[in-house]
């Protein structure tokens, strides 16, 4: 059996990459977008600035990647096909439930997320403004092929609903990181998400009815 090829051009280009990819998430998380520039993330990568260019075409594409890389939306189109074939049974009510909850614990558990969140809130970049588009892309797909047909002609408007909740989890990731509690309910605590996580289970299943 042959050596296992640990070294090479393409080893070495896909381990700069991702080099450079971390050390913008460090970069990023500690200081925002405030002076982001090519040579500093270089530097904190210890490699030639040029590679920026070379294997990303700039900031901008660095940006991109990073932003694609992290977030837990970015579905491919065989994985978006997946889910709809597998979610149109029940009309979606499993999945509308399930997406709630990853988003939230993927939201509690990353200062990346969290701050990506704000970001797209906050900063005026393209990149951030195709992350939202694309999010909204996979969301259409989903609503339009999984719940619409259900809720038509119906008095409960799924989109409205998870517009609600979502921008909610949104806040409520936010806000327990530097606060207490919220409405009583200790966010960051295990006992405040499951409470969380039942009454969003409990406002799917109403708008199911």
């Amino acid at each position: 059996m042959g050596r296992k090829i640990t070294d090479g051009p393409l080893r070495n280009k896909e381990r700069t990459k991702q080099k450079l990819i971390d050390s913008l998430g460090i970069i990023l998380t500690e200081s925002g977008f405030a002076g982001l520039n090519v040579m500093q993330v270089a530097a904190k990568a210890n490699v030639d600035r040029k590679l920026v260019y070379k294997y990303f075409g700039g900031l901008e594409g660095l940006v991109k990647e990073y932003l694609f890389t992290k977030d837990y939306w970015r579905f491919s189109e065989e994985q978006t096909q997946y889910v709809i074939e597998q979610n149109k049974a029940d009309a979606g009510q499993k999945m509308a439930y399930q997406l709630l909850i990853d988003q939230l614990d993927a939201l509690m558990g990353s200062e990346e997320m969290r701050k990506i969140i704000t970001w797209g809130i906050s900063e005026d970049f393209e990149p951030l403004k195709e992350l939202n588009r694309q999010r909204e892309e996979v969301g259409e797909k989903l609503f339009a092929s999984v719940y619409d047909d259900h809720f038509k002609g119906k008095d409960k408007n799924l989109r409205a609903i998870e517009a609600i909740l979502i921008s909610g989890i949104y806040y409520l990731s936010l806000y327990s990181q530097n606060n207490g509690t919220f409405c009583g309910i200790d966010v960051k605590g295990e006992e405040g998400q499951a409470e969380i996580k039942k009454s969003l289970k409990q406002i799917i299943d109403w708008a199911y009815t």
